[in-house]
């Protein structure tokens, strides 16, 4: 999930997955976690200021379910009333200093003894660092893959099957953009999916782009490519 503030227009343009402009959203929005790709207008980046939060720590700053933002963007104000976060930060004057007046804005928002659950952190360490499907962790964490599924989407914003796709997805984009050489199959069975067909339905699925179209477009930014 991420919070997006436009310092340098007065609203943020939603773009469709064909790059066209559908309608215009406030200049500070609340980003919900996606399963697909989004179109970025580069009009909104001349200042902008991004703030990324950890899986699970939505609750800390707003007191709101995760899940009920998905695939939603949703004006900053109705989350956090009255804040005008984006004035403030207009009048600060270097950029360095705009970050330091946000993070001590958000630093005084964080709840205090808020924090994801045990269960949910519990989760993330298996998918991360043990590949646990999710019907194996829950078994591995002693409660039912539907308690789990619950908690988890309530907490990070999606179920954590998407969670688990995500993750092989961008083990293969993390590849792919450090320039790897090794036939699809390969690379797909290395990512955790069953073949080289599952790997290229999902990458298309969160991307809109194919494997080789990713490889030839490549830039600086591991999740970015300009649309074609």
């Amino acid at each position: 999930m991420q919070i997006i503030l436009n310092l340098s227009g007065r609203y943020l343009t939603d773009c469709g997955e064909d790059g066209k402009a559908n309608r215009r959203l406030p200049r500070a929005i609340v980003v919900g976690t996606r399963a697909r790709y989004g179109v970025v207008d580069t009009a909104d980046m001349e200042e902008m200021v991004g703030i990324l939060i950890e899986p699970g720590g939505f609750a800390g700053l707003f007191r709101e379910r995760a899940d009920l933002f998905f695939e939603r963007s949703v004006c900053l104000e109705e989350v956090w009333a009255g804040t005008s976060l984006t004035e403030r930060l207009c009048e600060v004057p270097t950029p360095v200093e705009k970050l330091r007046t946000l993070e001590g804005l958000l630093s005084g928002r964080l709840h205090s003894g808020a924090r994801r659950s045990e269960l949910v952190d519990q989760a993330l360490h298996l998918f991360r660092k043990e590949g646990f499907r999710v019907a194996e962790c829950a078994r591995s964490l002693g409660v039912s893959e539907r308690r789990l599924s619950q908690v988890f989407r309530e907490q990070v914003g999606m179920s954590p099957k998407v969670w688990c796709r995500i993750r092989r997805f961008q083990g293969a984009v993390r590849a792919l953009h450090n320039g790897v050489d090794v036939p699809w199959t390969e690379l797909a069975l290395r990512c955790g999916y069953y073949d080289q067909s599952h790997f290229a339905n999902d990458f298309h699925a969160f991307s809109g782009i194919n494997p080789t179209t990713y490889s030839a477009h490549r830039g600086p930014w591991q999740n970015h490519v300009p649309i074609l």
